[in-house]
């Protein structure tokens, strides 16, 4: 149970159904039991989880995992290496997450500031406001990223905002579409409890839910939400939603 989360908490927007749209609790609760405990970070400590944080930037996870071994590898899964190594040499052992040189260039970036403000010592002693502005300044952290490594790292009491979750919020009628990602992340966040062990299965849990289900092209016919979601309720014979059955384009598989 997502305890906590208070019946009608989170965000809603006008005109949104309560007795349509799930609560926030209720939605982790089925998440929960469709999909079971994700375990996330997959990691092997909380710098493995900082770099996993850029590597995964536009990116299948699998593609980050053979990065990660690349570093692995080389020996080079450590902050000095990663922050001395020649952008060449880098770019190499990341090659597999994709726009390797880009991210090469944002890790070390990202390691040499790590460096230069302590470590994970010094830097989990900031409070979190101040530690999420110290990990905006760095170039390519952008808010997503950031609260990726707040929460799966530090253990901070953040809830990540990506397009996984925009798309589920969007069809349940939690969300209206076009919240920025500040707006969006602040009403997640006043309407569950500050645990960060929920807020990032809860984050896991909308992903792993984008992926399987909820995707561009809906399975709403698969979907342990159906009875509670807009979308799902206009679905067709088809399994997808009635204004979506005449689309020729090919589903895609995230």
């Amino acid at each position: 149970m997502c305890g906590g989360a208070e019946p009608g908490a989170g965000p809603v927007p006008p005109g949104a159904s309560p007795s349509t749209a799930p609560t926030l609790g209720e939605l982790y609760d089925r998440l929960l039991a469709a999909y079971g405990p994700q375990h996330w970070w997959p990691g092997d400590g909380p710098f493995e989880v900082l770099v996993g944080a850029v590597l995964t930037q536009n990116t299948a996870w699998r593609n980050v995992e053979r990065a990660l071994e690349g570093l692995r590898a080389a020996g080079a899964l450590n902050p000095g290496a990663i922050a001395a190594a020649s952008p060449d040499r880098l770019a190499a052992w990341i090659r597999s997450a994709g726009t390797h040189n880009v991210k090469a260039a944002r890790l070390q970036g990202l390691c040499r500031w790590f460096l230069d403000s302590g470590g994970f010592t010094a830097l989990a002693r900031l409070p979190l406001p101040q530690l999420r502005e110290a990990l905006l300044s760095v170039r390519g952290v952008g808010p997503e990223t950031a609260d990726d490594i707040l929460l799966y790292a530090f253990g901070q009491p953040v809830f990540v905002i990506d397009a996984y979750t925009r798309r589920i919020l969007g069809r349940l009628g939690l969300a209206r579409g076009d919240e920025g990602y500040e707006p969006l992340r602040r009403s997640m966040e006043s309407g569950l409890p500050a645990d960060p062990g929920l807020l990032g299965e809860y984050h896991a849990l909308l992903v792993a839910h984008a992926k399987a289900v909820c995707r561009p092209r809906p399975l709403c016919g698969e979907c342990c939400l159906r009875l509670r979601c807009p979308t799902g309720a206009s679905v067709g014979e088809g399994g997808t939603p009635a204004k979506a059955q005449g689309s020729r384009r090919k589903r895609r598989t995230e």
